[in-house]
């Protein structure tokens, strides 16, 4: 029986890396033709990446600013994202 590859470390993926690894593991898992044991395999891969996506958007959505601007349009500062 061939060995599978060993997958990449999630920490080390982009976001976008990520989230295409977790779609051909969900792909996979819902073809239903994975034994139960790589099955099980897969679903820590996923969780694990799954895991990394939603740090990476956290991250992202620490980092946005909405800007607040005056009459004229001119920048007057700017607020963490989500604060009202």
């Amino acid at each position: 029986m061939a060995e599978e590859p060993t997958p990449p470390d999630p920490a080390t993926l982009s976001f976008e890396d990520a989230l295409r690894a977790l779609e051909q593991i969900v792909r996979r898992l819902e073809s239903g033709d994975v034994p139960l044991d790589e099955s099980i395999s897969l679903y820590a891969q996923g969780e694990e990446l799954r895991k990394r996506c939603t740090e990476r958007l956290q991250a992202a959505e620490a980092r946005i600013a909405r800007l607040t601007v005056d009459a004229s349009g001119a920048v007057t500062g700017a607020q963490p994202f989500g604060a009202d």
